[in-house]
């Protein structure tokens, strides 16, 4: 199914293609992890066992298949799916270049570990790469609730923010999901798998302010939850360029404002 969809994409003109939280693995796990046993009491379960060592790799079949899919294609990907971590999976996304190189692998930092992710190793720290000349990071779904996820990655020169998501409850998380490019003046794109309550796969532009001071809406595209095709947005901010060009933010001290492949600073007199 990723492959469809990548060859589709490309077709349309995507330069990278995102997919939904663990789209290579699938975000299940075993019947006794429901139960949200301690760790000791199910870490030498049969099932569970056999859950953890189907975590992937980097060099794992589906894995290389991406890659090098991307590299015949001459696009970028970011995949998903449950890694092998020291002892137990990790919820993680790989960036792959046009190359087919992976550029960067992140795992997921916020786990929910009042449920059945307290069963995975969370990651240490967020990451960023560069992809075309743009920077980019990632969090993961429930990363996106802590506004520091966002920042820290904004802090370490990212320009647009990709959220692999699957989870429900979609119409605060968009919101949540459009303050965080605003905040952080970047860009934000959201995959999440299509059901009731669940879907909406989104992208969200940095700017709330038009060149003559009017409000705008950061909205770019929200799918339907039942929507299961390809999402499209183009994140490229011609509305900051101008905002650059008339200095609005002359009088704010010194703005890192980001368009893509270009970081200007902005210094008051």
């Amino acid at each position: 199914m990723a492959v469809g969809y990548i060859k589709e994409a490309k077709s349309n003109g995507a330069d990278i293609v995102l997919f939904p939280e663990c789209f290579l693995s699938a975000y299940c796990i075993p019947d006794i992890c429901e139960e949200l046993y301690s760790i000791e009491e199910i870490k030498d379960n049969p099932e569970f066992i056999d859950w953890c060592n189907r975590a992937v790799t980097e060099n794992e079949e589906h894995v290389l298949k991406i890659r090098e899919l991307a590299k015949e294609l001459n696009v970028g990907v970011v995949i998903t799916a449950f890694t092998k971590g020291e002892k137990y999976p990790q919820n993680s996304a790989f960036v792959i270049d046009r190359n087919g190189e992976i550029i960067l692998k992140y795992s997921k930092v916020h786990t929910c570990d009042f449920d059945w992710e307290r069963y995975l190793e969370s990651g240490q720290e967020f990451k960023v790469c560069e992809f075309d000349g743009v920077k980019i990071g990632v969090m993961i779904c429930y990363d996106r609730e802590y506004p520091e996820s966002a920042r820290e990655l904004m802090l370490q020169g990212a320009e647009i923010i990709f959220n692999p998501n699957s989870c429900g409850g979609m119409k605060p998380r968009l919101k949540e999901l459009s303050v965080r490019a605003m905040e952080n003046m970047v860009g934000v794109a959201m995959a999440n798998p299509p059901a009731e309550g669940m879907g909406r796969s989104c992208a969200f532009s940095p700017m709330v302010w038009g060149e003559n001071g009017e409000v705008l809406d950061n909205t770019m595209i929200v799918a339907e939850e039942y929507y299961e095709g390809i999402v499209y947005a183009n994140l490229i901010w011609t509305r900051l360029e101008i905002v650059v060009k008339e200095k609005i933010w002359e009088n704010f001290g010194s703005q890192r404002l980001i368009r893509i492949g270009e970081a200007i600073e902005i210094d008051s007199e």
